[in-house]
Formats: C-alpha cells, sequence, structure tokens
C-alpha cells in the first residue's frame, strides 16, 4: 500500500477481504470514505506534474523492471489472486503471465508512440511550414477495475497511463483489492515515485467523488453497465473509456472441426466459474451436428472438477461470493421454468455454483437476453448462418463473439456481419492478446483497452507547426 494509503488508514473503518471459497479472512484494506477524495485527487495532482517529467526511458525502465519483480514473485502473486478472486491456480498463473507481458508492451509503448510528421506542404498555401504532433499526457486518470481479474486488468489500466506520462488513481474492486495493491508496490520499488500511482479503496461513495472531480481529466472503468452508467452521469466533462459487459455467442457449423469446437466452447463457457466478460455464453450450433456436438460438449462438461481454486485439480472455483451464485441460480430456474431444458449442472454449494448446459431456453429469459456472469451456458439449434447471424446480432451490447468452420468464405462473411469487438475464427469468444484492441460494440461502446489502444486514449496529441524555417 502506498504512503498516502497508510497514511489515511488511521482510525477508520477497513473492508475485510474474504476468500470466495470458504470465506476466511485474506487481508484487510482501509474502507476509505467519500471526503477522502480530494486529498486523493491532491495527491495525484502533485503526481502528474512529476509523470509528466519523466522522461520515456525512465517510464520504460519502470515497467520493465515492474515485470522482472511481479515474475520474480509469480507464485506468490498467484496464491494471492486465487485467495481473493477464487480463480484456479492454474488460472491465476496464466494471469500472472499475461500481467507480466502486458507491462512488458507498455513499455515498449512508452519508448515508440511519441507522435509524427505533418505533411503541411501537401495543402496549397502551406507550402513554408512544417511541423509534427506530440503525444501529451491527460493528467489525473482515475482507474476503477473489477473483481474478476484482479491483477491483469489493473495491468491494463496502470501500464498505459504511466508509458503516457500521467498520474492514476486506481480504485480496485473492494471484493479483491490486494493483487493491485502488490502490484502497486512493485511499480514503487521499481522506482515509480508514489503520488503517480495512488490506491483508493472504499465503496461506490468515494468512487462517485473521483469520478465527479472537476481536476480528473479521464475515467477508465471496467466493470457493469448499471455503474458504467452511473459514471458517466457524474463524470461530467472528462474523458471516459469503458469495458462493459458482453453476452458472447459463437457460432458452430458443421464443417467444422467438431472436436476442437467443443473443447475450446467448454474453456470459453467456464473459464472463472464464467465470470468473465468475454466467456461464451451462447453457443449457436447448425442442426446436422447438433445432437452430436452437445453430447460431446455435456461429456466434457460433466468432466470438469469443481471445489477448491488452489487445488491443482481444479478446474472450476468458487464464484465471487454465495450471493452471486445465488443470483446464477435464481436465472437457471427462471429459464427452466419458461422451458428451458437443463442438460448438465446447476447445483450450487454455498459460493461453489457447477457448469451448467441449458438448450431450448426462451429468449425472453434473462440468460438469453442479459450477461450472466457466470458457469452457464446455452446451446442453441439453428439451421444456417443467416439465422446463427442474426440471433448472435440480438443483445444490443456486445464484446466479442466466435465462429468455428472449416469455410473460408462463411468465416468472412460471419467476420463482416457479426456485431461485436472482435470475431475469433475457429476459436471461442474468450481469446483475448494484450496487444490487440479490445473493446464493445453497440450500446456503452466507449474507448478501446490493449495497449497501444489505451496509450492513445490515455494522451493527446499537440501540434507544432513551424512558418518560414528551412525555405529557399
Amino acid at each position: 500500500m502506498n504512503s498516502l494509503s497508510l497514511s489515511l488508514a488511521v482510525d477508520y473503518k477497513t473492508i475485510t477481504v474474504l476468500s470466495p471459497y470458504d470465506g476466511a479472512a485474506v487481508g484487510e484494506v482501509t474502507d476509505m470514505p467519500a471526503s477522502f477524495a480530494t486529498a486523493i485527487i491532491d495527491t495525484a495532482k502533485l503526481g502528474a506534474l512529476i509523470a509528466k517529467e519523466l522522461p520515456r526511458h525512465e517510464r520504460a525502465r519502470i515497467l520493465e523492471k515492474t515485470a522482472a519483480l511481479v515474475e520474480s514473485d509469480k507464485e506468490a502473486f498467484a496464491s494471492l489472486i486465487v485467495a481473493e478472486s477464487g480463480k484456479t491456480i492454474k488460472q491465476a498463473r496464466k494471469e500472472v503471465l499475461r500481467c507480466v507481458n502486458t507491462l512488458k508492451l507498455s513499455a515498449e509503448e512508452a519508448k515508440r508512440n511519441a507522435g509524427e510528421v505533418i505533411p503541411f506542404d501537401s495543402y496549397v498555401g502551406s507550402e513554408s511550414r512544417q511541423g509534427w504532433f506530440t503525444r501529451e499526457p491527460l493528467g489525473v486518470i482515475v482507474a476503477i477495475t473489477p473483481y474478476n481479474d484482479p491483477l491483469n486488468l489493473v495491468a491494463h489500466k496502470l501500464g498505459p497511463a504511466i508509458a503516457g506520462g500521467n498520474a492514476v488513481v486506481l480504485k480496485p474492486s473492494e471484493l479483491s483489492p490486494l493483487s493491485a495493491i502488490k502490484l502497486v508496490a512493485c511499480l514503487n520499488a521499481a522506482g515509480l515515485p508514489p503520488a503517480v500511482a495512488s490506491i483508493a479503496t472504499g465503496g461506490a461513495a468515494l468512487g462517485k467523488a473521483l469520478v465527479a472531480h472537476r481536476a480528473v481529466r479521464m475515467v477508465s472503468f471496467t466493470g457493469g453497465f448499471v455503474t458504467g452508467e452511473q459514471i458517466s452521469r457524474n463524470a461530467g466533462l472528462k474523458k471516459l473509456a469503458m469495458d462493459l459487459g458482453g453476452n458472447a455467442p459463437v457460432i458452430v457449423m458443421g464443417d467444422c472441426d467438431l472436436n476442437e469446437a467443443v473443447e475450446s466452447c467448454v474453456s470459453g463457457a467456464f473459464w472463472a466459474a464464467g465470470q468473465n466478460c468475454i466467456g461464451t455464453q451462447r453457443i449457436l450450433v447448425e442442426e446436422t451436428i447438433y445432437e452430436e456436438f452437445k453430447n460431446k460438449f455435456v461429456v466434457k462438461t460433466s468432466a470438469l472438477v469443481v471445489g477448491n481454486p488452489a487445488d491443482e485439480s481444479t478446474d472450476v472455483g468458487p464464484m465471487i461470493t454465495e450471493a452471486a451464485a445465488k443470483r446464477t441460480e435464481e436465472v437457471v430456474i427462471e429459464a427452466m421454468d419458461k422451458g428451458a431444458n437443463l442438460l448438465f449442472g446447476n447445483v450450487r454449494q454455498g459460493s461453489l455454483y457447477s457448469p451448467t448446459v441449458l438448450e431450448n431456453v426462451s429468449q425472453s429469459c434473462k440468460v438469453w437476453c442479459e450477461e450472466v456472469f457466470s458457469p452457464v451456458v446455452i446451446l442453441q439449434r439453428v439451421g444456417s448462418l443467416d439465422e446463427a447471424l442474426t440471433l448472435a446480432n440480438e443483445p444490443e451490447y456486445s464484446l466479442h463473439a466466435g465462429i468455428f468452420t472449416s469455410n473460408l468464405n462463411v468465416a468472412m462473411k460471419a467476420a463482416k456481419r457479426l456485431e461485436a469487438g472482435g470475431v475469433m475464427i475457429n476459436d471461442s469468444s474468450d481469446y483475448r492478446f494484450d496487444a490487440m484492441p479490445f473493446g464493445g460494440s453497440k450500446y456503452g461502446s466507449m474507448g478501446r483497452e490493449g495497449v497501444r489502444f489505451a496509450y492513445e486514449d490515455m494522451t493527446q496529441p499537440k501540434v507544432i507547426c513551424l512558418n518560414g524555417v528551412g525555405g529557399s
């Protein structure tokens, strides 16, 4: 925890971070009230002045060093992710490696994306002018992150912001803030001045006060639509970047590699207990292979081990809270009451909720039309690609989609017509590479993550134009 957090921690309430698996206390953080927002932002304003003066090579060095520190402590990071978020240890290790890559990509961006020469003489009357634009920091950025990827999603905010010369106030989820605090400690150990990255831990009132502060130049938020809408109302005149929910469709055509499609879709549906904004939620299967796909999918799903996320053999750990698991149970029961067939699952034990497979789900059900964010997947029979595309595009918001086919023309038609921020061909919807642009389509789509693209969102061009210099 940085010095600001330590100084504010005296005589204030704390938040106990609990294990999603067994409810054991994992750690404590300060429950900062909204009245702390001004002091936090004032510190960040000083940090912005410091960050702006850091040369690019120094920003890159700090980020590279941080990546090395995280990698050298990767087992401790992975264990902390398991403890506070309930991810399995195998999944947590992969998240740590992705964080290392995100930081390295950010270091590279700090050194190369500085601006461009502008061809002023391409316009009649500007022959005597020459110049360029630079990419300048915005200043103070507030970053708000969710519980489901408590390390790498934080790196996706901090890395590009620091690369761009900004100061960041990071508000991690109060359900899983410890990995973020440990990452900021690594940044400080690597030489980042403490005021450049501040941790703010607390509830919604603190977040509202930070977002509304006039000195904040950008809010970068990953989370749900309800909170996103509240932020947009409270923020005022500042840049907003929002990575909101999805309801990912995957189309499975009759000519695909069936075993590969089953394997990828099972992983895509149940990774991180389905608490994944690009997790596969609706699988639209061509009728010629529907029964075979269904049988293989259910067999593969039934083999998944549900239990203690710290065990190496566990495939699916707990949901973040027992309340979240209960809500999932309720939407599945609603679907079954409206005629859905339960093919597997719908077994809950505390916060553990078994991977669940449904078919024949009414399109009026929440599990069809809203983001379910849980280990629940729908199988739907379709007669053609056109029918699949129509169903895939029904929701008013979208992040990723996927299609399995051996026909390039079919793949490219789907890629063109699917309304999504990314289309994965012969892969499930949940593939993401940290250098690619990542974000939504349709309602609520604002900005892009992916290091280069976030860096550009977190900087602004400044034009320098010289008149009459070097003329004949």
